[in-house]
C-alpha cells in the first residue's frame, strides 16, 4: 500500500520551531525551506486538504531567550504563545563558540549547558504544546552510551529525563550507537542516516572516482563503525574494509585505553580510492591513523566522511596531516558548529543537511510515516545510474 504524501494530510497541529541560540543558522535555513515549500503547496492546490490555521506562516520560528545571571545560573523565556502547537526544539550540543559571563569572566557553553537549556525551554512551555519533539543532531553524551566498570551512563539518563518531561520523539543523525534508544522504549527515537548526502557530495566533487568494486572501497576506522561502513558499501555495491585496534585495557591515557597495534581486515585495497566513514572527528587521531595505514597499502585518493566535525584540537594537526599527504579531503555536515578556520581550508567540504532536516520536520508535522525518506537506497541507485549515463 503506498504511503500517504505528507502534503495531502492534515498537520498534527500548527508547526512551531525553537532553534536554541547555538543552532540559529541551521534553524533559519530550515524555517525558510519549510515556509517556501508550504507556500508553493498552497499555490498548486486550490482546495488543499491540509490547510489549517497557522499552516501558511512567514516564519515558524518562536522567539525566546535563555539569559544568565551573574552566578552562571540561567532560565528560559518564551516570547510567543506555543499553546496547542507541534513544537520542534533544535539544538547543537557541541557548539563551543557561544559564551556567557559568569562572575565577570567569559565561559564557553558546554554540552551540559546546552542540554540544560533544552530542559529549560521545555519547562518554559508549561505543558502547552500538543507535542514536543527534540532534535539533537549530535546526540548529547552519545559517546557515553554504555557502562564499563563504575562509569556513569550519561546518554541513557539524559534520554530518560527528556521522556519524563513529556518529549514525544527524539531525533538524531548517525548516532554513535542507536541501541541507547532502549533506555526510552515508550517514546519515539528516530536515527536518520546521512549516507545519500555524503555519497552525492564526494562523487560530485570527484568525477574521476569510479564507484565500483575494482576502484573504490569503504573503510571503517574501527569495529564500532563497521555497520555504518557495511551500509555504505552495500549501497554503492563495493567492498568494505575495517581496522581492528588492539588496546591495552589495563591503562587509561587521556580518557581512553591506549592502542597497542592496528590490524586490517578486508580485501586488497592497493590502487583503489578509499572513503573512511565515521560518525565524528574530534582530535582526528583515529581518522589519520587509519589514513596512514591505508597509505602504507598504496591506496589512491583518501576521502574522510564524518557526520560531525568536532575538531576539538583546532586546525593545526589537520593542516599538518594534509601537508604530509595523509588524506585528500574531509567532508562533514552543517549539523554541528564548524569553525571558520576549518571551513576555509581547501581540503574541507561542508555537506548541507538543512533540506533533509526540513523535510523530516514537515513530514512528521503532517503525522506521516518517515520510512520513505529514511531509506536512501533508491536515490543513491538513481545517482549512480545518472553518473554511469544509464
Amino acid at each position: 500500500m503506498p504511503e500517504t504524501k505528507f502534503d495531502e494530510a492534515m498537520p498534527f497541529a500548527p508547526l512551531k520551531i525553537i532553534s536554541i541560540g547555538n543552532c540559529n543558522e541551521l534553524g533559519m535555513k530550515i524555517d525558510k525551506l519549510i515556509t517556501a515549500r508550504r507556500k508553493k503547496a498552497l499555490l498548486d492546490n486550490s482546495k488543499p486538504a491540509f490547510k489549517m490555521p497557522g499552516y501558511n506562516e512567514d516564519s515558524y520560528l518562536v522567539p525566546f531567550e535563555c539569559p544568565r545571571f551573574g552566578t552562571g545560573e540561567g532560565k528560559a523565556v518564551i516570547n510567543k504563545s506555543i499553546r496547542g502547537t507541534d513544537l520542534y526544539i533544535i539544538a547543537d550540543t557541541v557548539n563551543y563558540s557561544n559564551t556567557y559571563t559568569m562572575r565577570g569572566s567569559e565561559s564557553h557553553m558546554s554540552p551540559d549547558d546546552y542540554f540544560m537549556d533544552i530542559k529549560r525551554v521545555i519547562m518554559a512551555c508549561g505543558g502547552h504544546p500538543r507535542r514536543i519533539t527534540v532534535i539533537m543532531p549530535y546526540l548529547y553524551e552519545g559517546r557515553q552510551h554504555l557502562r564499563v566498570n563504575n562509569e556513569s551512563l550519561d546518554c541513557a539518563q539524559a534520554l530518560q529525563e527528556l521522556a519524563a518531561m513529556g518529549v514525544r520523539t527524539i531525533i538524531t543523525f548517525d548516532a554513535h550507537d542507536s541501541r541507547v534508544q532502549n533506555a526510552v522504549p515508550v517514546i519515539g527515537f528516530e536515527n536518520f542516516f546521512t549516507s545519500y548526502q555524503f555519497i552525492s557530495a564526494f562523487l560530485n566533487n570527484n568525477p574521476g572516482i569510479k564507484p565500483d568494486k575494482d576502484h573504490l572501497m569503504i573503510i571503517s576506522p574501527d569495529e564500532g563503525g563497521m555497520r555504518r561502513a557495511v551500509y555504505y558499501a552495500s549501497l554503492l555495491g563495493v567492498d568494505m574494509g575495517m581496522f581492528y585496534k588492539k588496546r591495552d585495557y589495563s591503562k587509561i591515557v587521556d580518557g581512553v585505553h591506549p592502542v597497542v597495534s592496528i590490524e586490517f581486515l578486508g580485501n586488497d585495497v592497493s590502487g583503489k580510492d578509499v572513503v573512511i566513514v565515521d560518525d565524528m572527528i574530534a582530535s582526528g587521531h583515529t581518522a589519520f591513523e587509519t589514513a596512514k595505514e591505508l597509505r602504507k597499502r598504496n591506496v589512491g585518493k583518501i576521502i574522510i566522511c564524518v557526520t560531525f566535525g568536532l575538531f576539538s584540537n583546532g586546525a593545526g594537526e589537520i593542516d599538518e596531516a594534509y601537508k604530509q599527504n595523509i588524506f585528500d579531503e574531509i567532508y562533514t555536515t552543517n549539523l554541528c558548529y564548524c569553525p571558520e578556520e576549518i571551513k576555509n581550508k581547501s581540503y574541507y567540504h561542508n555537506v548541507d543537511l538543512s533540506s533533509y532536516t526540513a523535510l523530516i520536520i514537515d513530514t512528521l508535522n503532517h503525522d506521516v510515516s518517515v520510512n520513505e525518506i529514511m531509506d536512501a537506497s533508491q536515490k543513491i541507485q538513481e545517482l549512480l545510474a545518472c553518473r554511469q549515463g544509464v
